[in-house]
């Protein structure tokens, strides 16, 4: 026989000795803990409910922004328009007159349009711009035509076919000129 032993032979079934089973202790660091992860939670809580309200708001900002803009540009549209409605219910009895006045009373009732017409302009900070004889300007002029004429100097209105109008430094419409080289 060998003198050698395996190792099977000298072995013995290792026994698992059962861990008794994790008792919950309520020991006053879980109990602390239980509290800490309630308190926590109730804070999550208040600040989703917080960020809810606050998109809820910003949202309601955004929509009540919305609103009064297309409001305030609505009033201003009605602003004008009353301005306007004067001048337009004087041109509709001129051409309800037309057959029965004659051309001077006409031509004079035309002018005092132009004029109420002006007014209302005025009234609104619109101010008409290009007349002959102005430096001609790039911004608010636009040249239509170039004309030589010695009698103006170079880079002037000769003659304008329509008004420019602005309000402040903004312009509306550019002023259709000829301009003299």
């Amino acid at each position: 026989m060998s003198k050698k032993k395996t190792e099977t032979d000298n072995t013995e079934p290792v026994r698992e000795t059962p861990q008794p089973e994790p008792k919950e202790k309520h020991t006053p660091s879980h109990k602390h803990t239980e509290d800490k992860t309630a308190e926590l939670e109730k804070k999550l809580a208040e600040q989703k409910d917080a960020f809810l309200r606050l998109a809820a708001e910003y949202d309601n900002y955004r929509k009540r922004s919305l609103r009064e803009k297309e409001e305030t540009y609505c009033n201003a549209k009605a602003n004008i328009l009353k301005e306007l409605l004067p001048v337009i219910d004087n041109l509709e009895r001129a051409q309800l007159k037309d057959g029965e006045q004659g051309a001077a009373d006409y031509a004079k009732g035309v002018e005092m349009i132009l004029a109420q017409f002006a007014q209302v302009l005025e009234k609104l900070g619109i101010e008409c711009f290009g007349c002959e004889g102005d430096p001609f300007d790039p911004h608010c002029h636009e040249a239509v035509l170039h004309v030589e004429d010695s009698k103006l100097g170079e880079n002037v209105v000769a003659s304008v076919f329509s008004k420019g109008y602005k309000i402040g430094d903004k312009v509306i419409r550019s002023a259709s000129v000829s301009v003299a080289n």
